[in-house]
């Protein structure tokens, strides 16, 4: 039999390895230019991933097996919400709040593993954000979802009791962002998410905090100048060109790297980013599951669009993975018919990690917008192009294989070393070395059809 020492000095061993893990992720602040994210003093590209549904929907050897494939496909956030209904209960039964109340969340004293609480919610989440952490990935946490607040009629007083409750129970967490709102406008309960913002902002405050918006809004529009947000996101939503006819929203339709260009312009300078784009898979407008589904082509065009719009990253979504529709649901939403452990393989996501190496493989934090390169018309919806350049270099997308002229008098060098970046593949070819010269013309591989997407790489000699 073990001596009592023995096991005592095991358990301290057990215990500091797994604080370890946690305090290896550097917490995540912003550049000095106020344009995009530092892990520690190195660049972030922030991927993100809607795993909306994570902590209510997956035991824990379901969240492992999710983390696990995300963190080898490139990804580095996951975007979740902690309380997506004023009744929600977890994959094992154990409700979050007590009385339906936000501001009364159900606890049980300690974290006793084996003692028959370790899947209590708080317990569980507790959990899964550590072995995020394990798996080097962060989590952007929506206190509660925007629904729920307007539903609920929960005001300010209860909100704040809540985000003290968040702020204490995570602030040593260095793997957690906050994601205030929950796909709701912020003049909706407007007090309330002001005193989420402020109470995460002061009670916490080692971590970035921002605001998810409903479709077609960001969150500039509410909160650009309120001290508790960090930096901005936007949803450009899930609805086409087409079907873009709110009259209370922008008419942005799919333009989705308008809203970075917006918020570009803002002082004083934030980073921003899509936070919800149009799924994989999901039909357009996502209520009429006849309609047709967003296919991986998309989601690039989507991904690309914003970042070389000036965006400090991305997030990808799939409509089987943001719900972790499974077997034994009763139903799914949107016309979901795969199940979220097959899903997180679809062509999207895999691809995803193509355009985050690309945005790390040049100099990263000098890296600007400038559609100036473009010489000629830079093209409207799907022939748009976009440019982006930073010292001694230049990308210029196309989403469906058009000729790309180029303005070599805005670039470096005297001469131009130019290739073809593939985002279904990532991989690189090379073109040739040019001298300079006023416009220069290249034509990607293929013919003209969307979902021929390239990247023009151009590279200073």
């Amino acid at each position: 039999m073990l001596k009592k020492s023995t096991i005592l000095i095991a358990i301290a061993c057990l215990f500091f390895a797994f604080k370890s893990n946690e305090t290896t992720m550097p917490r995540l602040s912003i550049s000095a230019n106020h344009r995009y994210f530092m892990a520690g003093d190195k660049p972030f590209f922030w991927l993100g991933d809607t795993g909306w549904l994570l902590f209510s929907k997956l035991k824990r050897e379901e969240a492992e097996q999710y983390f696990d494939t995300r963190a080898k496909q490139g990804f580095n956030v996951i975007q979740v919400m902690v309380v997506h209904s004023i009744k929600e209960t977890n994959a094992y039964g154990d409700s979050a709040l007590s009385n339906k109340n936000i501001a009364q969340p159900k606890t049980t004293p300690g974290n006793t593993f084996g003692k028959g609480n370790e899947y209590d919610y708080w317990d569980h989440i507790d959990w899964i954000i550590t072995k995020a952490a394990e798996k080097g990935l962060y989590v952007a946490l929506v206190p509660v979802w925007g629904s729920v607040v307007k539903e609920s009629h929960i005001g300010a007083d209860k909100a704040k009791i809540y985000a003290e409750f968040l702020a204490k129970r995570y602030r040593d967490r260095p793997n957690v962002i906050w994601m205030n709102g929950g796909d709701i406008a912020g003049s909706d309960s407007l007090k309330t998410w002001n005193a989420i913002g402020n109470t995460l902002h002061d009670q916490d405050g080692t971590h970035l905090v921002t605001y998810h918006p409903r479709g077609r809004t960001q969150s500039s529009k509410w909160f650009q100048n309120e001290n508790w947000l960090d930096f901005n996101c936007f949803q450009s939503g899930h609805r086409t060109y087409a079907q873009d006819t709110s009259k209370k929203d922008l008419k942005y339709g799919e333009d989705n790297w308008r809203y970075v260009q917006t918020d570009y312009n803002l002082s004083p300078a934030k980073p921003t980013l899509d936070a919800e784009p149009s799924y994989e898979k999901i039909p357009y407008g996502l209520h009429d599951i006849k309609l047709p589904r967003w296919t991986a082509a998309d989601v690039r065009r989507y991904g690309y669009w914003s970042v070389f719009a000036g965006a400090c990253g991305y997030t990808y979504g799939d409509n089987d993975v943001m719900q972790m529709h499974k077997p034994t649901d009763k139903g799914s939403a949107y016309g979901s018919k795969g199940y979220w452990y097959n899903s997180v393989n679809d062509p999207g996501a895999k691809q995803m990690v193509y355009l985050k190496k690309l945005m790390l493989s040049h100099p990263y934090f000098d890296r600007v917008p400038d559609q100036s390169i473009i010489a000629g018309n830079n093209g409207e919806k799907y022939n748009r192009l976009i440019a982006t350049r930073g010292k001694n270099y230049a990308f210029v997308y196309t989403c469906t294989g058009r000729e790309i002229n180029i303005n070599a008098d805005n670039l470096e060098g005297s001469k131009l070393k130019a290739s073809w970046f593939n985002p279904r593949n990532g991989q690189t070819t090379a073109i040739g070395t040019f001298a300079k010269a006023k416009t220069i013309k290249f034509k990607p591989p293929g013919k003209v059809s969307n979902g021929n997407d390239w990247v023009l790489i151009v590279d200073a000699i």
